[in-house]
């Protein structure tokens, strides 16, 4: 089946012995929508599974979860499962490795929107980054909206995730990596040497790059404007940076 055929049905699991059973065969549960003030054994185990694997948990009303359900048999639980397995950071770098290149990866701090998610990975994809790396909270994991928008990106470009983006990019560099992160008040993309192996961080749709991300950076880079509004698009500015590093890896 084409990325453009995954339905969102496939990737929703309803109903408590459903959520224990994905979560024991190891399925990638990327959050967990419970029943506010619900606290008897089963909802207890998922729970418990759900804090083993780090997955996100949200309380919600029992409105909410109606509206949520295609099956009206919930019990209370909704959870979402990644529609890919997750890569290791390993084996974004064994990527390039086997490539003779570089390692080129994209690290994104805390990207909310699935729509951006999936855009980022096409363009990474497209720029020949070895990988991209998301963090486990706080941020859109890869549910069917993330592979639809990357438009079959998602079947050639692994994506990890990550418990603590700081100590990722802490481990990466003792692996040769510089890192440059997009941020209004940095240097301009054309002045900066972006060659050699990079990883480009790309902040929240609203905030940015956050503090503790952006100090961990060697390099910080600001896109030219000309226009009269004040930002760009987090996908457009991942887009914009990365092909400004492609153009220095060319030459």
């Amino acid at each position: 089946m084409g990325n453009q055929e995954i339905s969102i049905r496939e990737f929703t699991i309803e109903g408590r012995n459903a959520v224990i059973e994905a979560f024991r065969s190891g399925k990638p549960i990327d959050k967990i929508f419970i029943l506010d003030g619900c606290q008897d054994g089963p909802i207890m185990t998922i729970k418990r599974e759900a804090s083993k694997h780090d997955t996100m948990i949200k309380y919600v009303t029992k409105e909410r979860l109606d509206q949520m359900s295609e099956t009206g048999k919930h019990q209370g639980v909704i959870a979402y499962a990644a529609a890919y397995e997750y890569a290791e950071v390993e084996d974004i770098l064994e990527n390039a490795k086997k490539k003779g290149e570089p390692p080129f990866i994209f690290i994104l701090d805390n990207i909310e929107d699935p729509h951006n998610l999936g855009a980022i990975i096409r363009t990474a994809n497209l720029a020949g980054a070895h990988g991209v790396i998301i963090p486990k909270n706080r941020a859109a994991g890869l549910t069917a909206t993330v592979a639809r928008t990357s438009a079959g990106a998602l079947n050639y470009t692994p994506v990890a995730k990550v418990t603590n983006i700081s100590k990722t990019i802490e481990d990466l560099k003792k692996e040769g990596l510089w890192f440059v992160c997009a941020d209004m008040g940095g240097t301009t993309m054309y002045q900066l040497n972006l060659k050699g192996p990079i990883g480009l961080v790309i902040g929240n749709e609203g905030d940015g790059v956050s503090r503790l991300v952006r100090e961990k950076c060697d390099m910080i880079a600001s896109i030219p404007m000309k226009g009269d509004i004040d930002s760009l698009n987090a996908s457009v500015a991942a887009g914009v940076l990365a092909y400004e590093i492609v153009r220095q890896r060319l030459n």
